[in-house]
């Protein structure tokens, strides 16, 4: 428990530096939306290029990890859409938000750190395994969703288009495509831009909880706490049970199995903040929902690793 505590913790004392200062007027909501905007076009996406650029997955590729993880993760956001819409008679643009909510977990920020914490630095190659392909699975989800529910009325045959034009034109994505074309073909960078890269990623998830902060402040959780509620026992439950029941049926390694389940026990990462605000609904939900998420997987995260090999 003090592990994770130690790992957590951190993450909230700067969310609540930026909470703390936007209550305050300390920071603006411009400023908060500014520092938003830095993160999620320009920070984050050299992170997720850095990272896949120099990802060496080689024989710990395993079929079967991503398809315990991402069943799971399929099936949370089925679940969330569905439950969104008909549980709690949310619009459909809602619920894709909401629905993608419980489709990303906090795979990086806290999913890395507690493994490693849990099991050392060797029991990563797994994680990474996992972490290529997460952002271009979820918003390749969460964009075509959304893309087809704002069409409704439109010809068939333009729907692909719009995905395409969704997707290319996310910040994330297109880090994600760059890195993936710079590790297939073995480029390198000069060391002055390199350096550059390194310095933007030291600012990405610092920058992005102050900001989610501010963000909290602004969308309090006024009359959600139903759905909110929902998207916790999606996220911190259903997941990763599904994804505990594939691993072990599938009989994945241990060192596999581990990675897999304690990535899919994660609450929902800023992403789904990010998705939402790309959007404009349900930012409020999603907001709320990384933070009490978050929160509540102190204890949830502690009981998997307890029932772990």
């Amino acid at each position: 428990m003090q592990a994770l505590l130690d790992v957590i913790l951190p993450v909230f004392l700067v969310i609540g530096a930026g909470y703390g200062a936007v209550w305050r007027r300390w920071f603006s909501d411009s400023a908060v939306d500014g520092l938003m905007s830095f993160t999620q076009n320009f920070a984050v996406p050299c992170l997720l290029f850095r990272a896949i650029w120099t990802l060496d997955i080689g024989p710990d590729f395993d079929p079967l990890i991503l398809l315990s993880f991402y069943a799971g993760s399929a099936t949370g956001f089925v679940v969330g859409l569905l439950g969104a819409r008909y549980l709690f008679k949310r619009d459909w643009e809602d619920a894709v938000a909401i629905g993608f909510c419980c489709l990303f977990a906090n795979s990086v920020l806290i999913g890395l750190p507690i493994t490693e914490r849990a099991y050392g630095s060797d029991a990563l190659a797994a994680n990474f395994v996992i972490v290529a392909l997460h952002s271009p699975f979820c918003y390749c989800i969460g964009i075509t969703a959304m893309e087809l529910v704002r069409a409704r009325g439109a010809p068939a045959r333009e729907l692909p288009g719009k995905v395409a034009r969704a997707m290319f034109r996310n910040a994330l994505v297109i880090g994600i495509l760059l890195g993936l074309v710079a590790n297939l073909s073995g480029m390198s960078l000069p060391g002055p831009l390199t350096d550059a890269i390194d310095m933007m990623i030291r600012a990405a998830l610092p920058a992005a909880l102050f900001g989610m902060g501010g963000v909290l402040f602004r969308y309090r959780p006024q009359g959600d706490g139903r759905v909110i509620a929902f998207i916790c026992v999606v996220t911190l439950i259903l997941h990763p049970t599904i994804t505990w029941t594939l691993g072990t049926l599938s009989q994945l390694s241990t060192p596999a199995f581990r990675s897999a389940v304690l990535t899919a026990s994660m609450a929902p990462g800023i992403n789904a903040y990010v998705f939402a605000n790309m959007y404009g609904r349900a930012r409020r939900v999603a907001a709320s929902s990384v933070l009490i998420a978050t929160g509540l997987s102190v204890i949830t995260v502690w009981v998997w690793l307890s029932l772990l090999p």
